[in-house]
């Protein structure tokens, strides 16, 4: 469906078409048009589905419509990097208005933060942390909300946010249009939907839409001994068709020391986790968004919320401990329709977390021998239910071998 068929503002359309959106994507396709007409929303959507412009698009249409002097609009996000990203999205697509967005993000400063909100912001954008920080010294207020966003709304009840999303929604006006969109229709999502919302419109996949990666992203486990891991994860950084990945470990300094390991065997490669500062965290996406660095090694913290585009491979050198992280892991790459790689390094101790991976996903991961290596075989402790797909089916190959 054509973005014209909204009948949204010149301004916006002609933004969406500087991105470089030609279609809507589902999502997009079936919460613009609820939202535009005022009703609460309830949406289901994958990683990389497009849902951030799905509600930043009639947010600014509605506000420039309106001419909005004062905050009017609030979008939470559970982590510092996709408040950012979704800062980043609305500059790009309300830059044929006069419409700005204030980023409240704890690790950074609170007084930029106040410079921006002083300057006259229409939407406020930021995590619930440091919105409390806020509200406590008065420095926000949040009585003429119109329209409320309650992004990634599973996972920040899995970090815990329950309590601070109820402050604020309690400081929200009564009347306002509250829309929320979650990964998974978990049961405490489906609560939390009933307080908030009010009659909501319901955006729906299937569930194996939303349980299961894109399609467009190829699965493969490299089984490996634990003392080969680091030498395989080089190896395979060798192969000319990674151009750009993404490395996830389990714990940050598990993401030290491969970052370190990788740095001094000649790959540029950085890492961000959660004890790196908010300016050390912006500086390396930064730099792996521009090229600088070609590997950015990361825990679960970069598994949501980032948005870089031509990532071509998502390498879990630890496997996560819940499909629903392994999911999001490797959306990082395949974005919006793209075609990518995730490759996991599996050792015989992890057989137990692949099982649970596959089971939850119903698939079973194809394995291939890295040359050079040991072949092993990782099997799941319980059989699987397979996809029909021959793209999912176990095929047997060996990946090109390169000298390190």
């Amino acid at each position: 469906m054509s973005f014209s068929r909204f009948a949204l503002i010149p301004e916006v359309l002609r933004a969406v078409r500087e991105r470089g959106y030609d279609e809507a994507t589902p999502v997009q396709a079936d919460s613009i048009p609820e939202i535009i007409a005022g009703r609460d929303l309830m949406a289901t959507a994958q990683t990389g589905s497009g849902k951030t412009a799905a509600f930043v698009l009639p947010i600014i249409d509605r506000l420039h419509r309106q001419r909005a002097n004062r905050l009017s609009a609030i979008i939470l996000a559970p982590t510092r990097e996709l408040a950012a990203q979704i800062g980043r999205e609305f500059e790009l697509l309300a830059r044929h208005t006069l419409l700005s967005a204030a980023v409240v993000i704890g690790g950074e400063s609170m007084e930029r933060q106040l410079h921006k909100l002083r300057k006259g912001a229409q939407v406020l954008i930021g995590c619930p942390g440091r919105l409390i920080d806020h509200i406590e010294r008065g420095t926000v207020r949040l009585d003429q909300i119109q329209i409320a966003v309650i992004d990634e709304a599973d996972r920040l009840l899995d970090m815990g946010f329950l309590p601070q999303l109820r402050v604020i929604m309690q400081k929200l006006p009564h009347r306002r249009q509250t829309l929320m969109f979650s990964a998974t229709m978990a049961s405490a999502v489906q609560r939390i939907a009933r307080e908030f919302l009010t009659d909501p419109a319901r955006v729906e996949g299937s569930v194996e839409e939303i349980s299961a990666p894109p399609d467009t992203i190829r699965q493969v486990v490299c089984p490996v001994t634990t003392e080969n891991k680091g030498r395989m994860l080089r190896q395979i950084l060798l192969r000319p068709e990674v151009t750009s990945a993404i490395v996830f470990t389990r714990t940050r300094v598990r993401a030290d020391r491969v970052g370190k390991l990788l740095t001094q065997g000649g790959v540029k490669a950085i890492v961000i986790h959660g004890e790196r500062t908010q300016g050390q965290r912006n500086a390396a996406l930064a730099g792996f968004r521009a090229g600088k660095f070609r590997v950015l090694v990361a825990t679960d913290v970069a598994a949501r919320g980032l948005d870089i585009p031509d990532v071509s491979h998502v390498i879990n050198y630890d496997l996560p401990d819940a499909a629903e992280n392994y999911v999001h892991r490797i959306g990082r790459t395949a974005r919006m329709g793209k075609s990518g790689q995730a490759l996991s390094l599996a050792t015989p101790e992890e057989r137990a977390l692949l099982g649970q991976i596959e089971r939850a996903l119903k698939i079973r991961l194809e394995q291939e021998s890295v040359e050079g290596f040991e072949p092993l075989a990782i099997v799941p402790p319980k059989p699987v239910k397979l996809f029909s797909s021959a793209r999912m089916r176990a095929r047997p190959s060996r990946m090109r071998s390169h000298a390190y």
